[in-house]
């Protein structure tokens, strides 16, 4: 053995206590650290020929970069929709690493165990019913991913046609109908081979993003055979709900393959408050649901359920001699893109098993609570402007100018990011440039919110003074 692996061998408790440091190091300052920042390029350095050992390299880590990371983490970091981690998916996460499964087995460990009670805890929490079946993957891309393949599939089945194994050559496109998609859906279908130009806009509800239905019918009836529909449970600017029951109803007059992609907003189905918009979740074929967002675990953590189980079997069964018979075989490289699978599903469980039913419940209400005063703050606000309802837990606003460009939207969140104490993503809402606060933190309060308008509100303020000189 080489001598440093020999020496950290030895030393291994020391090497993990010093790691434990570092991260404590970090956690005492969560409340304080900036949430986004800006870090140029770094030189890039030669390999070293010689190591230096782990907690030399520990060392470096810690005077040259862990400063330098983004506190996305933490309460204020309202970009994109990112959670946190919780305590329990924490030490989970430090688990997985430690114990290293290949989560893709049967009975060879305990792992693929947990994975399919996890997903059980699930199936309960979202009020899904026993004929789904899931599986962990990396995110909602590859969940989406995972389902439009088998939509795929479907649909070539519809017509007598094989294309896991034939090839969609020669066949006449697919169709995919949506309103509001997530970016990731065409990036999906780009990499299945149907093509982001599937995808037929249907029109929304008057205000909203949610789907048209009676719009989603003509079009169901203008179509020659089976096609695709996917329904948004929650859209990333508005967390706005198509109808779900309305949609479901649609299937008793079209033959069309249903995914839901409910990557954040499906924890609704966590709070009575919410949980009606999760009211016909069982019609979908396929649904993706993320954990790295709302359930808080740390990434890459996502979750697909499909009612097609044999199906998905068709598109990623995995034929080699060592891997066994794929029918005969539960193993989760049967059933999902990936062979090698990290044992993602461990912080899952843990956090659940921590918090159960009712710390979920708290966290998706407090999440949501804030949302809303912090909307009722941007009303009173003299320089920003609500561009959307506040249903839940995203907040959809924008300077209250005229004419407002992207750029200068930019040029604002780039201050506010500067500022160090909170952090917003831009977006683009019915052709209107604005900004998106995502609140799905286990640790966000209502504080939170209040300190965020008054960034913004002092950041307005600055941007304001040389118009005025």
């Amino acid at each position: 053995m080489h001598p440093l692996l020999q020496h950290d061998r030895q030393n291994l408790t020391a090497i993990l206590n010093q790691t434990q440091q570092l991260a404590a190091q970090y956690f005492a300052r969560q409340d304080t650290l900036a949430p986004g920042r800006f870090v140029a390029d770094i030189a890039l350095e030669h390999m070293p020929d010689k190591g230096m050992g782990a907690q030399a390299a520990l060392d470096y880590f810690g005077k040259h970069f862990a400063d330098k990371m983004a506190n996305s983490a933490g309460p204020r970091y309202f970009g994109f929709v990112t959670g946190g981690s919780t305590p329990a998916s924490v030490a989970a996460d430090w688990l997985v690493s430690a114990y290293d499964q290949n989560a893709c087995g049967s009975n060879d460990s305990i792992a693929p165990q947990i994975e399919r009670q996890t997903i059980h805890f699930f199936k309960e929490m979202f009020g899904l019913d026993d004929a789904y079946f899931g599986s962990f993957v990396t995110g909602a891309t590859i969940s989406n991913f995972t389902s439009l393949a088998q939509a795929r599939q479907w649909v070539g089945e519809q017509h007598g046609l094989d294309f896991s194994n034939d090839g969609m050559a020669g066949s006449a496109p697919l169709v995919v109908l949506s309103a509001t998609p997530h970016s990731s859906v065409p990036k999906a279908l780009s990499m299945l081979g149907v093509g982001r130009k599937a995808i037929v806009k249907v029109d929304t509800l008057p205000e909203r993003e949610a789907i048209d239905v009676a719009a989603l019918e003509q079009k169901l009836a203008a179509q020659q055979g089976p096609c695709i529909v996917v329904a948004s449970a929650g859209t990333v600017n508005t967390v706005d709900f198509d109808d779900l029951v309305a949609i479901g109803k649609l299937k008793t007059k079209f033959t069309f393959w249903l995914h839901v992609d409910a990557a954040f907003g499906g924890f609704a189905a966590c709070s009575e408050k919410y949980a009606a918009l999760m009211n016909g979740i069982n019609a979908a074929d396929s649904i993706t649901i993320d954990a790295h967002k709302w359930l808080n675990v740390p990434y890459d953590a996502a979750m697909q359920f499909t009612r097609h189980k044999s199906v998905q079997l068709k598109v990623f069964q995995n034929s080699a001699a060592y891997l066994g018979d794929p029918a005969q075989s539960p193993d989760y490289f049967h059933y999902t893109p990936e062979n090698s699978r990290r044992f993602r599903a461990l912080p899952s469980w843990f956090t659940l098993m921590a918090y159960g039913k009712e710390g979920y419940r708290e966290l998706v209400e407090r999440n949501c609570d804030a949302a809303h005063h912090f909307g009722e703050l941007l009303k009173n606000s003299e320089d920003f402007t609500l561009l959307a309802p506040v249903r839940m837990n995203v907040v959809c606003f924008t300077l209250k100018q005229e004419g407002v460009t992207a750029d200068a939207i930019q040029q604002f969140l780039a201050a506010v990011r500067d500022d160090g104490r909170v952090f917003f993503t831009p977006t683009v809402l019915r052709g209107v440039p604005g900004i998106r606060a995502a609140i799905s933190n286990w640790l966000t309060e209502r504080a939170d919110l209040e300190l965020a308008l008054e960034v913004l509100k002092s950041v307005a303020d600055k941007l304001k003074k040389p118009e005025s000189v």
